[in-house]
């Protein structure tokens, strides 16, 4: 019998060992090796931030073979004590075109979930109170591979929230669905854009925005379901029905995951020159693709402009022509950050360079912006957002 390391006792005797050894074992070899700044993966690095990326890096690894380090919470109850509600599902009529069919296919259709509000810090605005007149609202869709992490206000993604609320005077409040994960049988995609669709509709028509002062923020795997709901709006906006469903009025990316294929997996690529100084993993990012694809296999991957819009398939057909202005932020020391330049190129090719704002931070690894104590790169970036968004 073969013992699996996500179930206990197991799995609690293999984490509490792998704690240990960090703390006496790694810890104190890791500040022997990179005592000196040539050895450390980027030689901007101070020791500190090379030992916490290095703890990091590890503690990926053994999430990979264990499952989440905590359970996060997920769309089937809300968070005690948490600033949200429940958000009914958006119409099904609102499911349109090769969605539709697709979400037929992977067997899913909207669901009430669960929403959450975070407020600029100082406020206490009222748990979904209508919006004001040129009030602008975030909304933030979470990070996670598709298949972890959480909307809730203590999820380490919130921590993208609190710098957008912290630097930008505007916005006073974020918002965030709890899209359902995708697991190995249940949500594979289209789920979360549906989810993300339902968040949307709840935004304008529950709470009254406007389109035009909604400003849908993801990161990572977030940034992608961004791209796939403002690419649904986009593109459907001229069927019957779907003019009460606007796209927004910006497009903040974080890291965006923009290329689930293969495509750039080279060897002179990010994905492997970067290997070493990111803490995401090819298996893991293997893995998380498998998952969130589902029965669509690895052939939608290529060539599907909602699931790899940066994907170099030539069969693939990415306009983003119609898309509003955009903020892409992205780590010169992270594994996608070539594909983000693919992006990044696409976008000014069919909205021009004044409506696409691309900053790179050299030194910063994958979603930098979710850890705290990546400064003062964080703070240099939510600065250059707030200053584009007043612009």
């Amino acid at each position: 019998m073969v013992l699996s390391l996500r179930h206990q006792p197991l799995k609690g005797l293999y984490l509490t060992h792998q704690a240990l050894t960090t703390v006496f074992i790694n810890l104190p070899l890791w500040t022997i090796i990179y005592l000196p700044p040539f050895l450390r993966p980027r030689r901007g690095w101070s020791l500190l931030r090379t030992l916490r990326l290095k703890v990091l890096q590890k503690w990926t690894k053994i999430a990979g073979r264990t499952g989440p380090i905590a359970r996060s919470p997920d769309h089937l109850a809300l968070v005690p004590g948490a600033k949200g509600d429940w958000v009914e599902p958006v119409p099904e009529k609102f499911v349109l075109g090769g969605i539709q069919c697709m979400a037929v296919a992977a067997g899913v259709s909207p669901v009430r979930l669960p929403g959450y509000w975070l407020d600029k810090e100082g406020s206490e605005i009222p748990l979904g109170k209508t919006a004001l007149p040129g009030e602008q609202v975030l909304y933030h869709l979470h990070g996670g591979g598709y298949t972890d992490l959480s909307a809730n206000p203590n999820d380490p993604t919130a921590a993208i929230s609190r710098g957008m609320l912290q630097h930008s005077k505007n916005i006073q409040r974020v918002f965030s669905i709890e899209y359902r994960l995708s697991t190995a049988t249940t949500h594979s995609f289209p789920t979360a854009l549906i989810d993300a669709l339902t968040g949307y509709y709840y935004l304008l028509h529950t709470v009254g925005f406007a389109a035009e002062d909604i400003i849908v923020e993801g990161d990572s795997a977030g940034g992608n379901l961004a791209l796939s709901l403002v690419r649904y709006l986009v593109e459907h906006r001229n069927q019957p029905g779907m003019d009460i469903l606007p796209p927004p009025g910006r497009l903040v990316l974080m890291s965006p995951w923009v290329d689930l294929s293969t495509f750039h997996e080279t060897h002179d690529s990010s994905f492997f020159t970067c290997l070493t100084s990111d803490y995401l993993t090819h298996t893991g990012v293997h893995k998380n693709v498998a998952t969130f694809v589902g029965p669509f296999g690895s052939g939608a991957a290529e060539v599907n402009p909602y699931i790899s819009p940066a994907s170099l398939h030539p069969a693939l057909k990415a306009s983003f022509k119609g898309f509003p202005r955009t903020f892409i932020a992205a780590g010169g020391a992270e594994i996608l950050r070539d594909q983000i330049h693919v992006l990044k190129d696409r976008m000014v090719r069919d909205l021009g360079e004044e409506t696409v704002a691309y900053y790179e931070s050299p030194d910063a690894v994958h979603d930098y912006a979710a850890l705290s104590f990546y400064e003062p790169e964080r703070t240099h970036t939510f600065a250059k957002i707030a200053e584009w968004l007043a612009s």
